[in-house]
């Protein structure tokens, strides 16, 4: 559907073609703030897979996986935008609209969801984490890996310190050898968690460490969540003032 220009057309700040320059500057910013809503929320998911196991609750990657789609959405609800814009689509202006408020409920839910957990995240980990380390170390495949994985990265021994593994499943299977992992291990090599009395153990826990990394990356989850839906406030803005503009345009088929 196209519209014929008329004397509306030429009225500043409120003619069609300054609302289209101004939506496709924002469909511009918008492809690029989706590009780092999509990065964010995968940097998340890969960079910090192995402690995501390590979580009682799903709500740190429920966040990351909203963001995830949110920049899929960012980057086809930018492709619709632009032919809306183009071809002055009421129809597709109309949907672009409507796509551009889901997203925004999107981004703001996940950057609400991440401050909320920001909140909640110390108590998850002093509630769980010694749990996870005492019973599924040894037992469970993908947990070992990723908590030997957290101790290697954070310098670390044990959920509250290195007395933790000897009340470890891990550790009742073999008592006499297995006193702590090897990647509690200051210089890691094969067998040295197994010292009756090891000097070059790392006696600090890990949930200090693990507990910050994860405060830090929910501030920036909800930065960006929050952030960037400012951006679609005056996208939808736009896209409802040239909606409504065309309304008052007459039809005609040589627009364009």
């Amino acid at each position: 559907m196209t519209y014929r220009r008329g004397a509306k057309d030429r009225d500043g700040c409120c003619s069609v073609g300054f609302l289209k320059c101004l939506l496709h500057t924002f469909n511009f910013i918008f492809l690029l703030s989706g590009c780092a809503v999509l990065g964010v929320g995968i940097w998340t998911l890969v960079a910090k897979r192995h402690h995501l196991s390590l979580l009682t609750t799903a709500t740190y990657a429920s966040t990351a996986y909203m963001l995830v789609l949110a920049g899929a959405l960012v980057i086809l609800v930018t492709a619709l935008g632009c032919v809306a814009v183009c071809r002055l689509h009421r129809c597709f202006l109309l949907a672009y609209t409507f796509l551009l408020l889901l997203i925004f409920l999107m981004e703001a839910v996940a950057g609400i969801i991440a401050y909320v957990y920001e909140e909640q995240v110390w108590h998850e980990l002093a509630d769980g984490l010694n749990t996870t380390f005492i019973e599924s170390y040894g037992t469970d495949a993908g947990r070992t890996e990723a908590i030997d994985d957290l101790q290697r990265s954070f310098k670390c021994c044990g959920a509250n310190g290195f007395e933790d593994w000897k009340r470890s499943v891990w550790s009742r299977k073999a008592p006499r050898t297995n006193n702590v992992p090897d990647s509690c291990c200051k210089t890691i090599g094969t067998g040295c968690g197994k010292l009756a009395h090891p000097s070059n153990i790392y006696y600090d826990g890990c949930i200090n460490a693990l507990h910050d990394q994860i405060r830090e990356h929910l501030i920036i989850i909800g930065a960006v969540g929050l952030g960037i839906c400012l951006v679609q406030v005056f996208g939808m803005i736009f896209s409802c003032c040239l909606y409504l503009r065309l309304r008052d345009y007459r039809r005609h088929p040589q627009y364009y």
